[in-house]
């Protein structure tokens, strides 16, 4: 596997998502702005959507990838069936999930937006639409399935892809945003779950010529099954320990207005440069290591391993320098236009300044947590994590009082610093990791 060209193919159509990622943007700031009305679809937005990110940018794959790949090499019929397995108990469990909180959404908003509370008509619209955009929580898990199998078999053109269809159709309903005018929120969350669904017939196009489900619900949960459970919740936790804080910031900003909108603003910027330094290079370097593991080929192991940590490196700190240097200039350039005033650029652009600072810090913890996972270790990296999170918490919760929505993105980038440094730490100790010359050399 050519580490650069495969990099490559899914960070070209990561790109071209979040370059589509930024039109849609663009036009919501647009119409939405900063306003109350935004805030309350960015809670809408921002739970499926961290969802999408969590199971969609490799932390399914941490669980899925390296025991599919075990039972790959045992033949095809052994693969097929745990393949079956998992789809049809993640099919079931993700439905009674959706159906439970689509009962319950009232006391679920209520607990992700806690500041909502005191204003009833920003919490009634937050219910409303996040009871539109949750079924794209299941429809995104199930594609992410089909783009796992994907991966395990190096295919990853289609997996990375398949988020633009979000984009577009998002986009379409935007361009109609003068004629539906009030209305165009919901439309926006219903798109968001049509995109979803969109997503897997497009995938399933893909995997078909690999894998074919079958509906099966008399269940005889076999050793491998169990396994890849006990994995995926410290797997999903560790490798989107990221996105778990800026959900928690999320929570956090709602007591503050207009506080949600500055931090997606800021989120959307630096995620593109994170989408090829850490989650391309995490997705496409775990099926070879989780091979070479397997074959227990050391030399190639230490080989991607360091390639991996060299490209990281080379995509993000010189992205971190130019976000520091020009934050302002480059939210008022994005996002400037509109109902985006100048307080709304300067707040943005502020919050991305701090996010900034935790960029190659983002970018080492999906790296470095394949390298965990490679070795079908889950819950070192899901301990750390948790310390992290529980650190992220406290520094929000102690200073957001004395300076507002802006300790969210330092309380971040420092607790992710803290997760990078001590994975780095643990993986030294452990002989799973240590640099080459090359990469010395080639680091300066």
């Amino acid at each position: 596997m050519n580490l650069i060209k495969s990099t490559g193919t899914f960070g070209f159509y990561t790109i071209i998502s979040r370059i589509l990622g930024y039109l849609r943007d663009i036009l919501i700031a647009i119409f939405l702005g900063t306003s109350f009305i935004a805030d309350a679809f960015f809670v809408a937005f921002r739970i499926p959507n961290t969802f999408r990110r969590l199971f969609a940018e490799g932390t399914f794959n941490a669980a899925f990838v390296p025991s599919y790949t075990s039972e790959l090499t045992k033949g095809k019929i052994k693969s097929e069936k745990f393949a079956d397995q998992i789809f049809n108990l993640l099919f079931l469990g993700l439905f009674f999930l959706v159906l439970i909180i689509e009962i319950f959404m009232p006391i679920f908003v209520s607990l992700i937006a806690p500041g909502f509370v005191e204003n009833a008509e920003k919490l009634e619209l937050a219910i409303s639409l996040t009871r539109l955009t949750f079924p794209f929580l299941m429809f995104v898990c199930l594609a992410s399935f089909f783009a796992a199998i994907l991966n395990s078999h190096n295919k990853f053109a289609a997996a990375s892809a398949a988020p633009i269809i979000l984009n577009l159709v998002l986009i379409g309903i935007l361009l109609f945003g003068r004629l539906l005018d009030d209305q165009i929120i919901y439309y926006l969350s219903y798109g968001v779950s049509i995109a979803g669904f969109l997503q897997i017939i497009f995938l399933y196009k893909f995997v078909n010529k690999f894998y074919s489900f079958k509906f099966n619900f008399n269940f005889k949960i076999t050793k491998p099954v169990k396994i890849f459970f006990k994995k995926l919740l410290p797997s999903i936790f560790s490798s989107g320990v990221t996105q778990i804080n800026i959900l928690v910031g999320t929570i956090i900003a709602s007591f503050q207005a207009s506080a949600v909108s500055y931090l997606y603003y800021a989120d959307r910027i630096y995620q593109i440069n994170l989408a090829l330094a850490g989650i391309a290079i995490g997705v496409v370097v775990l099926p070879q290591l989780s091979k070479y593991v397997q074959m227990n080929k050391k030399n190639k192991i230490h080989l991607i391993q360091n390639k991996a940590l060299e490209l990281s490196m080379f995509l993000s700190i010189p992205a971190t320098v130019a976000l520091i240097i020009g934050s302002s200039e480059i939210v008022s350039a994005l996002f400037g236009y509109g109902s985006f005033d100048e307080v709304s650029v300067k707040n943005s652009a502020k919050a991305l300044y701090f996010f900034s600072l935790g960029l190659p810090a983002f970018a080492l913890i999906k790296v470095f947590s394949s390298f965990f996972f490679a070795n079908h270790d889950t819950k070192t990296p899901f301990y750390i994590s948790l310390i992290s999170v529980i650190l992220n918490i406290v520094i929000s919760l102690g200073f957001f009082r004395d300076i507002g929505f802006i300790i969210i993105p330092i309380a971040t980038s420092i607790s992710s610093w803290f997760n990078s440094i001590i994975l780095f730490i643990y993986l030294s100790n452990k002989k799973l990791f240590s640099f080459n010359k090359i990469f010395i050399k080639n680091f300066f």
